[in-house]
């Protein structure tokens, strides 16, 4: 055993109160049961098929308030794994359900028996005809598509507020649509083809100008039976005429009928209905969808008005004035929307009664705009709005920060409102339609409902559209809160479709929670015509059962998701998964999500449960050891969960006294270790990569591999022995070379200054000279005990260099400029907490400059470009998306080269330091996509801003030589 091995059991979380009714079985503990297992492993290959018990419970929730634990997950890479489990589910009497991103708030992505991961393996874009349409892979995110169709002036038509997770697959299996899509732009307006697998194994191109004649021959009675369905649903007025006025609002109730309308052969009719089906019918292998222009000239408002009636009331006047958008946000909504970082503090104070519009118009060109805001300003003029605190304007305004923090409030209304909810209670999301000149009755009918079974709900919607949505908090532990929910759900289904003949489910597909009320809203005729299509498509009931059709009229009440209180740094969260495509683990381990979502099992689980001591026994590694770290996941989390904060803490917790001792006393003489650590880099250069590797291989076995480096190849040699010596009068800055500056030197093959020497020259050249103190060898921004949970070395470090900070920039007087991103971070945002009440009045003063941002704000105005390159790929590092750095490395970059690029899946890159010199396979999964993009093409300079994420980058590249942008600017700007 190693020297330092942690324990398990420092994170076995003490027991709440009595073991959770959702808790999963003791015999789950040893993962999927045989013969499941050995068959699927069997059948499509070890590394396909996740079966321990931690891989059941993550993937057994979503962002809905349902919770189903799967039998085993297969992580499905092709058509032919899809094909192949869907011939194992026939043979075996097996059910089968899509996951792909998990936003769904509905249950739409569990299953009970086999669930199928759609993520990992089925993500790209195939940009079509100039852009005006694209091939899309289901796993590929909203967000990501957007970013390439961004570069063509063209975006897609759904556009849910969960872009930044929800993927294509998903949108289209929900008919998702969001704030503007409205019934003209949404998944079935736009969807121009597909590639469906059907649960027969049969494939599917709608496009293909032959795919009717080949259906025909696979699947003859597939095809007999939907043009016998057209022609008694045609045959019937009446139906045709229900049909077209419950789509003439959002409606994503149940199958979309429509489509034997509009489609007049088979796979015309097909190709409709998989929109919406929830992975019901068969799977969705990719799709091609008709873009839309990106009008990139925008005018918005955010205003308020008395009472959510009187805001419902203005809605027709704004739409009819052409706005893309019309959002409504409550009271509830708003005050709740303060969690949000940037959302003004004072909304906290917003009478309960308060209700906001968010009115936005986008438009191709100028002079279209100027016409929109008129008509904007004349509406305006008409209305009342109200401002009950300092920071209302109701003003119309072009500033895209100002918009960008309106849009980042409405879309976090579920995760803001659910991380506000009373502790332990569980989270329901509903969306409703309505006719739109009903919205304000709706909405005061809503209230009243809520009001009389004692809910406090919020409500937001897309008022434009006709569509709310609202949350309700309960107790699914608690069977009379279970009770008072089930009765507000049938009064509410009643109250929509009796009252007004709404759609019960808008824009969310049907889902488990609405199953049961399909045939409320569609009648008995409808409803049997969609079972029917059911057993067209899928005779056998292998996929996806009971998430769009249940006879159970209690359905919806089963599978509840207990929310057991956890650390509070994490408890607010509600599992919507927006972190998740951040985060560099997502492909090799675990997500921020299914931390946290392992962390609740454990404490749904009685003392001693076989469950808790499996889940701890791979938490170490899979949760906790490769985590980067990075806290991008806060960034991400509309309620800024840190989840990397926590995996930190838990490594504290791992940590003996002993281990704590050993870390101080390397803070308290880390110059030795610096020049110990520049001195083994120095060694490792000399006698070669293999047998440094083999001695740190050795090194990690007998001590431990979370707190040994291995020795990778592509690592530099070490840094310039001496820093350059400079004087202090007369400079304008203090410049700190980070420690990794110190021991790493350039890439391989770079000719040149050393960075410290191009960062004192190129600051010399400009006019803006910089000093580097003498006694900087030996300290450090202590990240690198902040990132291993070791708190008394971050304290000692923490202290030391804000101390020395504080001298050197003669009380703050100077900025402090330093050339690593994350020790920049470090030392402006992480060590605040482990300072003394006196070196934080001393860190106040402090100004913090990265290097990035002296060239570009303090250097660049006062260069001459004297010769670039011809194209530069960038890497932002995660410290810089923390700083709000990423403008500035690529104003420097500009200067240094004609063409600049930044690749959309550029990413945190896991180095963190030298988490990825101990695990190196957390830098490769998280790399992956990033490196394909940019060894897919030559670029002159790989430019970036950390040395350890250079390192890391280059490891990922094959040795593309990654270097700082400050580097590429000192040669750039270099007189001949």
């Amino acid at each position: 055993m190693p020297l330092l091995e942690p324990k398990p059991g420092a994170l076995r979380p003490t027991a709440g109160g009595r073991p959770a009714p959702d808790r999963v079985a003791g015999h789950l503990a040893s993962g999927t049961p045989e013969p499941l297992r050995g068959d699927l492993i069997a059948l499509l290959g070890p590394e396909k098929v996740l079966h321990t018990v931690s891989d059941l419970v993550r993937y057994a929730s979503d962002a809905s308030p349902y919770r189903f634990v799967p039998q085993v997950v297969v992580v499905a890479e092709d058509v032919d794994d899809i094909s192949a489990v869907f011939s194992y589910a026939h043979g075996k009497g097996r059910k089968v359900v899509f996951r792909a991103a998990g936003t769904s708030l509905n249950g739409q992505a569990q299953g009970e028996d086999i669930l199928v991961d759609v993520r990992r393996h089925w993500t790209g874009i195939e940009v079509l005809d100039g852009g005006a349409q694209a091939r899309i892979r289901p796993g590929t995110t909203v967000l990501r598509a957007n970013a390439t169709l961004a570069r063509y002036g063209r975006l897609l038509g759904p556009d849910p507020a969960s872009a930044i997770a929800c993927t294509l697959g998903g949108v289209v299996a929900n008919n998702a649509s969001g704030m503007t899509a409205g019934t003209t732009r949404n998944s079935y307006r736009t969807l121009a083809s597909a590639t469906v697998v059907l649960p027969s194994g049969t494939i599917v191109d709608t496009a293909d100008l032959d795919a009717d004649a080949e259906l025909a021959r696979a699947e003859p009675a597939l095809c007999a039976g939907l043009l016998a369905l057209k022609a008694e649903i045609e045959a019937d007025a009446a139906l045709v005429a229900r049909i077209r006025a419950k789509y003439a609002i959002k409606n994503t109730n149940g199958y979309r009928l429509d489509a034997f309308l509009d489609g007049a052969t088979p796979v015309a009719i097909l190709r409709g209905l998989m929109v919406g089906s929830e992975g019901t019918l068969g799977f969705l292998a990719e799709t091609v969808f008709d873009t839309l222009p990106l009008d990139r000239h925008t005018t918005g408002a955010l205003l308020f008005f008395r009472t959510l009636g009187a805001a419902a009331a203005a809605v027709p006047h704004f739409t009819a004035a052409g706005a893309r958008a019309v959002e409504l946000m409550d009271g509830n909504t708003l005050r709740a929307s303060v969690r949000v970082a940037g959302v003004p503090a004072d909304w906290a104070a917003l009478p309960k009664e308060t209700t906001a519009l968010l009115v936005e118009f986008r438009a191709p060109d100028e002079t279209a705009l100027r016409e929109y805001e008129e008509a904007a300003a004349r509406v305006l003029a008409g209305l009342e709005p109200v401002a009950p605190v300092a920071s209302v304007t109701n003003a119309f305004t072009r500033a895209p920060h100002v918009l960008g923090g309106y849009w980042k409030a409405r879309k976090a209304f579920v995760t803001a409102v659910g991380g506000s909810r009373p502790a332990g209670t569980t989270l329901i999301t509903e969306d409703f339609a309505v006719p739109p000149a009903r919205l304000a009755e709706a909405c005061a009918a809503l209230l009243e409902l809520q009001d009389r079974h004692g809910f406090d709900a919020a409500v937001a919607g897309h008022a434009a559209h006709g569509n709310l949505h609202f949350l309700l908090a309960f107790d699914a532990a608690e069977p009379d809160d279970v009770a008072r929910y089930a009765a507000f759900m049938a009064d509410f289904c009643r109250l929509t479709v009796e009252r007004f003949d709404g759609s019960l489910k808008a824009e969310h597909a049907t889902g488990r929670n609405i199953a049961p009320f399909l045939e409320l809203e569609w009648g008995p005729r409808a409803t049997e015509l969609m079972w029917r299509i059911k057993d067209l498509f899928d005779p056998a009931g292998i996929l996806a059962p009971r998430i769009l059709l249940d006879r159970d009229p209690r359905a919806h009440l089963r599978g509840l998701k207990t929310i057991p209180r956890i650390e509070a740094l994490a408890d607010p969260c509600i599992e919507c998964g927006f972190c998740e495509p951040t985060c560099p683990s997502k492909d090799l381990t675990t997500t921020p999500r299914q931390r946290i979502v392992l962390r609740r099992e454990m404490l749904r689980q009685p003392a001693g449960s076989p469950v808790t001591g499996a889940l701890l026994d791979s938490y170490g590694y899979d949760a906790v050891d490769t985590c980067a770290g990075d806290s991008t996941c806060m960034l991400d989390c509309p309620v800024g969960i840190d989840t990397g904060r926590l995996m930190k803490d838990f490594r504290h917790r791992r940590h003996s006294p002993r281990e704590e001792r050993l870390a101080e006393r390397t803070a308290r003489r880390f110059g030795a270790v610096e020049r110990a650590a520049r001195l083994a880099v120095a060694a490792a250069d000399r006698i070669g990569d293999r047998p440094a590797a083999a001695l740190t291989r050795a090194a990690r076995r007998a001590v431990r591999p979370d707190l040994v480096p291995e020795w990778l190849p592509r690592i530099p040699g070490p840094a310039a022995r001496r820093l350059p010596v400079t004087p202090r009068a007369g400079a304008a800055a203090v410049y700190y070379p980070a420690c990794v500056n110190r021991i790493f030197g350039e890439p391989a093959g770079h000719r040149g200054p050393s960075l410290p020497e191009a960062v004192v020259a190129v600051s010399g050249r400009a006019g803006r000279p910089v000093w580097i103190p003498g006694d900087a060898p030996g300290t450090c921004c202590a990240t690198i005990w902040h990132s291993k949970g070791y708190e008394r070395g971050t304290a000692v470090m923490a202290n030391r260099i804000v101390e020395a900070a504080w001298g050197w920039t003669a009380g703050g007087l100077l900025p402090l400029v330093m050339d690593a991103s994350s020790c920049t971070l470090g030392l402006a945002r992480e060590v605040v907490p482990y300072l003394t009440p006196e070196n934080r009045a001393l860190h106040a003063e402090l100004t913090v400059v990265d290097s990035v941002v002296w060239a570009a704000e303090e250097l660049l105005p006062r260069l001459t470009v004297r010769r670039t390159a011809g194209s530069a790929v960038l890497h932002p590092t995660c410290s810089m998306r923390h700083l709000g750095d990423e403008a500035q490395l690529r104003r420097v970059a500009e200067a240094c080269a004609r063409e600049v690029v930044v690749p959309d899946d550029a990413g945190c890159c896991a180095f963190a330091g030298d988490r990825g010199m101990l695990h190196r396979e957390l830098t490769g999964a998280a790399t992956a996509k990033e490196a394909a993009e940019v060894t897919a093409r030559p670029f002159d300079l790989h430019l970036s801003a950390n040395r350890m994420c250079e390192i890391g980058m280059d490891l990922a590249t094959e040795g593309r030589g990654y270097c700082s942008a400050l580097l590429a600017l000192e040669r750039t700007t270099r007189p001949d």
